[in-house]
C-alpha cells in the first residue's frame, strides 16, 4: 500500500509543474472575483484586484 502512496504522489506531482500547479490555485480566485463582480460598486473593484492578484500568481515560475 505504501508503493502506491509514493507511486500516485510522484505522478501527481509530475503532472503539476509550471502553469498546472499556478492554475490550482488562480482558477478559484477568478471564480471568487467574477461572483464577487456581482456588487454593484465595490464588486467591480474587488474583481479587479483578485484578477491582478491571479494573473501575478499565473507569472510565478514553478
Amino acid at each position: 500500500m505504501r508503493v502506491i502512496i509514493i507511486l500516485f504522489t510522484s505522478m501527481l506531482l509530475l503532472f503539476l509543474t509550471g502553469c498546472m500547479a499556478t492554475k490550482v490555485v488562480t482558477i478559484p480566485m477568478r471564480v471568487a472575483g467574477e461572483v464577487v463582480g456581482f456588487i454593484p460598486v465595490v464588486g467591480g473593484i474587488a474583481e479587479g484586484v483578485v484578477d491582478t492578484t491571479a494573473g501575478a500568481v499565473d507569472l510565478i515560475p514553478l
